[in-house]
């Protein structure tokens, strides 16, 4: 039977440790110097060495030969996820009491040491604070934030670091290499990005993909994608492209796409906000989009997540220009489709259909002689729209908050709390404050207010969302405004 690649390259020695330098230098000079503690504590992530220098250490400590084989009565590792209880450290605090063997030292490997119980913990405490003079503790963890102060303070603590794309590549070059492996770089650099740090991860992958390959057929980044379901680099770049020209229907067709070929929304997510990190130094702008990023994996509905976040972040900043500006209700057919979909996997209750409510008798407004004479009689009510009825005459705001009123009642209590302004092919919708701005900007409401534009004849029209209340037209009233802090401009036909 063939050994795994991750432990037929395990360090056998410190010198041979890859990316911990800052840890392996002390230990060797401490080794030298014949100082040994009673009790060190490894924290850092999965897969970077913490149990192999763990090993290495302990028969550095004896003075011992080690390679994977090597098993001394004076070296016992202990798992604390399978031996947590108080009885198992009570045990182990009788056990500490008999000499050692062979070695100068008796040393407990304690690995993921944060799974012991409370109660465990207060058994271990005493012990470790005064072991006998022949007993070193090695503590292992990949979450140290679970340990109590009392372990760590008894402890000497070093810190692993999580291994660097270029240390990672090299190692898995050499390894490659001792295997008669033919891979490319760019695989090389796709299997240290999806290890995320961890060597044993980055080598568990590169031994799965070095069977994949046929004789003489070199292992390429494309041959990686299609087996682990990876989106492409140039689907990702396109998507991102999507993003940065504003156009949601071509985001939500490429989203479409990688959920069709198999991609799982969060992996998909995972290599856009790897893209994303690489590019914020030179783009800032980015972090916005990166931040909201990491809710999608959370989600219950990962894929609409995500095409509500990119489609968002496309939504704003948009073109002030008709020619560039993509109407949301363009990629309403992909929105609905994605739904659909969503729907027979988990469905919404919460969201009723809308009818179409035929005009009553009552709500017909009648032309009395007395109405028409009436300077100050009730206008008509706009009437009751749908969308397949489309207001054909020039944009109006009020029928746009009647489309709100009857269809989408919470997006109307903030739009009727707001002004607005059109100047060209754009609408400034003043939200008076960010709170207001925030719920009009989320995802949820943006494409509701899109229709109720379109539907009140605003069909190639952009919307901004101001945090402030729209600017007074007389100019007098202003300059008062500005002297008294504020105000609110009143028309003398609505007091």
């Amino acid at each position: 039977m063939s050994q795994a690649l991750y432990r037929k390259y395990r360090s056998k020695s410190l010198s041979d440790v890859v990316g911990q330098v800052h840890i392996t230098d002390i230990l060797n000079r401490a080794l030298k110097a014949g100082k040994i503690a009673h009790a060190y504590l490894f924290t850092g992530p999965r897969g970077v060495g913490k149990t192999s220098i763990a090993r290495i250490l302990a028969h550095e400590i004896n003075q011992l030969p080690y390679d994977d084989d090597s098993q001394h009565l004076d070296i016992i590792e202990i798992d604390a996820a399978s031996n947590n209880g108080v009885d198992d450290v009570r045990d182990l605090r009788e056990k500490v009491q008999v000499a050692p063997v062979s070695a100068a030292k008796k040393v407990y490997i304690i690995d993921e040491v944060h799974m012991l119980s409370k109660p465990a913990f207060n058994a271990l405490l005493k012990t470790l604070e005064e072991p006998p003079a022949h007993v070193v503790f090695i503590l292992a963890t990949t979450d140290v934030e679970k340990l109590p102060a009392t372990i760590i303070s008894r402890t000497q603590r070093f810190a692993f670091r999580a291994i660097t794309p270029a240390d990672a590549i090299q190692h898995l070059r050499y390894i490659a290499t001792e295997e008669g492996v033919a891979i490319s770089d760019e695989a090389l650099a796709l299997i240290a990005e999806r290890g995320d740090g961890s060597f044993r991860d980055s080598i568990s992958l590169l031994d799965q993909l070095s069977s994949l390959a046929q004789k003489d057929q070199e292992i390429t980044a494309e041959l990686i994608e299609n087996t682990l379901g990876l989106a492409s680099t140039s689907a990702v770049e396109a998507i991102l492209a999507a993003v940065e020209k504003h156009d949601v229907k071509q985001l939500a067709q490429h989203l479409a796409r990688m959920e069709g070929e198999g991609v799982s929304p969060a992996v998909l997510t995972a290599q856009i906000i790897t893209v994303l990190a690489k590019q914020a130094a030179e783009k800032p702008q980015v972090l916005p989009l990166l931040d909201t990023l990491l809710e999608v994996p959370r989600s219950t509905q990962p894929s609409m997540k995500l095409l509500s976040v990119l489609g968002t972040a496309a939504l704003q900043q948009k073109p002030k220009s008709a020619a560039l500006a993509t109407p949301v209700l363009e990629v309403s057919a992909t929105i609905k489709e994605l739904s659909i979909q969503a729907t027979k996997k988990k469905p919404h209750l919460d969201k009723k259909p809308v009818v179409e409510r035929p005009v009553t008798a009552k709500e017909t407004p009648i032309k009395t002689e007395k109405a028409l004479g009436d300077q100050a009689a009730t206008p008509a009510p706009a009437p009751i729209l749908t969308p397949d009825k489309i207001h054909d005459g020039p944009f109006d705001w009020n029928i746009a908050l009647e489309y709100t009123r009857e269809h989408y009642i919470a997006l109307y209590s903030v739009l009727s709390k707001c002004g607005h302004e059109l100047v060209d092919t754009t609408i400034t919708v003043y939200t008076v404050n960010a709170f207001y701005k925030k719920k009009l900007d989320d995802p949820k409401y943006v494409t509701h207010l899109y229709e109720a534009v379109q539907a009140a004849g605003g069909q190639g029209l952009t919307i901004d969302t101001i945090p402030t209340r729209a600017p007074m037209k007389d100019s007098k009233a202003a300059a008062i405004a500005d002297i008294m802090g504020g105000g609110v401009e009143v028309s003398p036909e609505t007091v």
